[in-house]
């Protein structure tokens, strides 16, 4: 993806539960100037947005330029949304946020285009024109983390589906009689969001099973993380190398799945469990190859995600920029 306009600077947002990180960015997807905000003493709409004008007018004279410079703003927010719209229908552990047309009210506010999409939409956006997948026109996004989730871009755009919500890798069924979930049966984020993950390596070692993670958190079970399981898989530990393996299955299902129905040309694979490098992506890349045909096979890759906790804010940005 190309930004054909020269020097134009965005304001990328990224909407948490716990926190709020904004950031101007310019057409090169370089981060000017960055904040982040608790959400803690944030209890209306009104106080968010007037945090967020506060945020913004410290951001643009710290760069040195006027609000009205800036071709737009770009939200990303951890829930559905009608992006055409900019109508938020929910979200999700953020009480308070039950159908908003938020676009409408930023416009109104800042006197600025706005544009509100899924937080993962968003990241996706970012990685696309920015980071692993620049080079790339068709490519699933796909984040490890509590859930997992996912965005996908066809040719240079993103795809949203007849009512803003395609993308949702985490509710890709991979076990026909699996596990049971208010979105569904034998959903991918049942088997590897995070406490699942967890809830696999505590169960094995609550069976006496000696493991370097035991080391790792001093005997204390309810400590584990999918932090230590990595480091201990990293440091040749079997039950973490087994988890890993486990997990890059169950990824492998999903994906082969979707490469056979979009063909993409990489996933791109970020999120706090993706930080586990080589446990996690050598055997995921060795057991997607194993179920495709070889044609599909040789013309997909696996990439890292390169923006990390920046993927929100550039990604935000990104969604001004690229409507210019």
């Amino acid at each position: 993806m190309t930004i054909k306009k020269p020097k134009q600077i965005g304001l990328g947002v990224d909407f948490g539960g716990t926190f709020v990180k904004i950031a101007l960015v310019n057409e090169k997807g370089k981060i000017l100037a960055k904040k982040k905000h608790s959400t803690k003493n944030v209890t209306t709409r009104e106080d968010w947005v007037e945090a967020l004008a506060s945020g913004l007018s410290g951001l643009v004279a710290e760069v040195g330029i006027r609000e009205d410079q800036l071709c737009g703003m770009g939200v990303g927010v951890p829930g559905f949304v009608d992006y055409k719209r900019g109508f938020i229908h929910n979200l999700t552990n953020v009480p308070g946020w039950t159908g908003v047309n938020l676009a409408s009210i930023l416009r109104k506010r800042f006197g600025l285009r706005a544009f509100v999409d899924n937080d993962v939409n968003v990241m996706a956006m970012g990685e696309c024109m920015f980071g692993a997948g620049k080079k790339l026109k068709n490519a699933v996004f796909v984040t490890l983390g509590t859930g997992v989730g996912g965005g996908i871009v066809i040719n240079g755009g993103l795809y949203r589906g007849a009512h803003s919500m395609a993308g949702e890798i985490g509710h890709v069924c991979i076990e026909k009689d699996g596990i049971r979930s208010p979105e569904g049966r034998g959903g991918l984020e049942q088997y590897v969001g995070n406490q699942r993950l967890i809830a696999r390596a505590v169960k094995e070692l609550k069976k006496g099973r000696a493991s370097r993670i035991r080391e790792l958190v001093a005997d204390k079970l309810d400590e584990v993380t999918p932090k230590e399981i990595a480091q201990a898989a990293a440091e040749g530990d079997a039950l973490g190398l087994e988890i890993f393996d486990f997990m890059a299955d169950c990824l492998a299902a999903a994906f082969a799945s979707v490469t056979y129905l979009l063909q993409p040309e990489a996933f791109i694979v970020g999120g706090g469990v993706a930080q586990s490098g080589k446990v996690l992506f050598d055997p995921l890349r060795e057991k997607l190859v194993q179920r495709l045909s070889p044609f599909f096979a040789e013309r997909v890759e696996i990439l890292h995600a390169k923006l990390g906790n920046d993927a929100g804010v550039i990604g935000g940005a990104a969604l001004a920029l690229a409507a210019q």
